[in-house]
C-alpha cells in the first residue's frame, strides 16, 4: 500500500513541472489576475521564498506556463493549416476545433492566452499578447502561401473569429452554440477566398 504522506521528518519533494501544469489550470479556470501567489504557494505544497526561488516571479511562472499552454492546450495551427487541402476546409477546422477546445473543460473555458491579453499584470499581459501575435502569424503566413492579397482580411477574421468563440465561452456559450458560430464563419471563409485552381 502506498500513501501520499511524506516520511517524517523529511518534506515531500517539489516538482516544478508538475508545479506549472497546477498553475495552468489555476490561471486557466479564474484567469490571472484571479490567481494571487498565495493561491499557487498552497497549490504547490511549498511557501512564498521557495516559489519566488523556484520561478521569479508570478508573471514569471505564467511565461512558463504559456511555454507549456502552447504544447498541451493551444490549437494546433500547423498541423491543421499545413496541408494540401482546401484553405477554406483548413481555416474552417480551426474554428470548429476552437470552439470544441474552448468549451472542452467547464471549469477553464476560452483560450488562455487570449484571457491573458486582458489581464492587468503588464509583462504577464505582454507574454500573452506575444503568444497571440504568434498565433496570428502563422494562420496569416499560411494563408498568404496560398493568397498573399486576402491574407490580412482573412487572419484579421480568423483572429477575431477566435476571439469571439474565446469570450462566449468564457461567458458560458454551450458547444453547440459555439459551434454553430464556428460554421457560419466558416461559410463566409468559403464566400471570401478565390476559387482555389
Amino acid at each position: 500500500m502506498t500513501t501520499d504522506k511524506p516520511a517524517r521528518g523529511r518534506p515531500r519533494r517539489f516538482d516544478p513541472d508538475q508545479a506549472i501544469a497546477t498553475a495552468q489550470s489555476l490561471f486557466h479556470a479564474r484567469g490571472y489576475d484571479d490567481v494571487s501567489v498565495a493561491d499557487l504557494t498552497k497549490a504547490f505544497g511549498i511557501n512564498p521564498p521557495s516559489f519566488y526561488a523556484a520561478f521569479g516571479s508570478k508573471a514569471q511562472l505564467y511565461r512558463r506556463v504559456l511555454d507549456r499552454y502552447a504544447l498541451t492546450g493551444a490549437i494546433p495551427l500547423l498541423e491543421i493549416l499545413g496541408t494540401s487541402r482546401p484553405l477554406a476546409v483548413s481555416l474552417a477546422q480551426v474554428l470548429e476545433q476552437a470552439a470544441r477546445a474552448y468549451a472542452a473543460d467547464p471549469s477553464a473555458t476560452g483560450c488562455m492566452v487570449l484571457e491573458g491579453t486582458r489581464c492587468n499584470d503588464v509583462e504577464a499581459r505582454e507574454a500573452a499578447c506575444t503568444f497571440h501575435v504568434a498565433a496570428q502569424d502563422v494562420i496569416k503566413n499560411i494563408i498568404a502561401e496560398r493568397y498573399p492579397r486576402e491574407a490580412d482580411q482573412l487572419a484579421d477574421y480568423v483572429s477575431t473569429t477566435m476571439a469571439g468563440l474565446s469570450a462566449s465561452a468564457r461567458h458560458g456559450q454551450s458547444l453547440d452554440r459555439l459551434l454553430t458560430t464556428a460554421q457560419l464563419a466558416s461559410v463566409a471563409l468559403a464566400h471570401a477566398i478565390p476559387a482555389e485552381m
